[in-house]
């Protein structure tokens, strides 16, 4: 399916620029998707815009709230609201979920997520994107401290337990 993707930063802090975009691609008959976390709350500009999404791409940064605080400093609560939304409107999303080792990749924490998920029914895609360290030479260039210093990157044999916790 050709298309056009906008992604970010995020793209929800755009959102009118990003309606016009998409109503000028939909005039053209031409597929819209939206990459984005979902973290803001949802607003008549947010609800504008989805009108004209084909398809989002959401990032569940972490299914607790609390290690979502602590890993992103944001909650989780308006991503699982945007998803709540994204159901309720038919709108398809295909879920995504880093798994970084000792931070995502806990039991517990996945089969809350695949509970979660399980009540949605627009879900037409799952992925686990595993976590890698090849953004860290940026974070060395800016001199800032690099929070996942001591994080090795996820192994396909992490990806593949947490597919299997996850039923995929």
């Amino acid at each position: 399916m050709d298309g056009v993707t906008v992604s970010g930063g995020e793209p929800l802090l755009q959102t009118k620029f990003v309606t016009e975009l998409f109503k000028r691609l939909k005039d053209l008959k031409i597929n819209t998707a939206l990459d984005t976390a979902g973290s803001l709350p949802i607003s008549e500009n947010i609800k504008e815009l989805l009108k004209y999404t084909d398809l989002v791409l959401l990032d569940i940064k972490h299914i607790n709230n609390n290690k979502c605080i602590e890993l992103t400093g944001l909650p989780n609560t308006n991503t699982l609201n945007f998803a709540k939304y994204l159901n309720e409107n038919n709108i398809p999303m295909w879920v995504r979920q880093v798994l970084v080792p000792g931070i995502t990749d806990d039991k517990s924490d996945l089969l809350n997520l695949k509970n979660f998920l399980s009540s949605l029914s627009n879900i037409t895609n799952i992925e686990i994107l595993p976590y890698h360290n090849l953004g860290k030479f940026k974070w060395k260039k800016l001199c800032v401290e690099y929070p996942l210093e001591n994080t090795p990157p996820a192994t396909s044999q992490d990806v593949e337990r947490a597919k299997k916790i996850l039923g995929l």
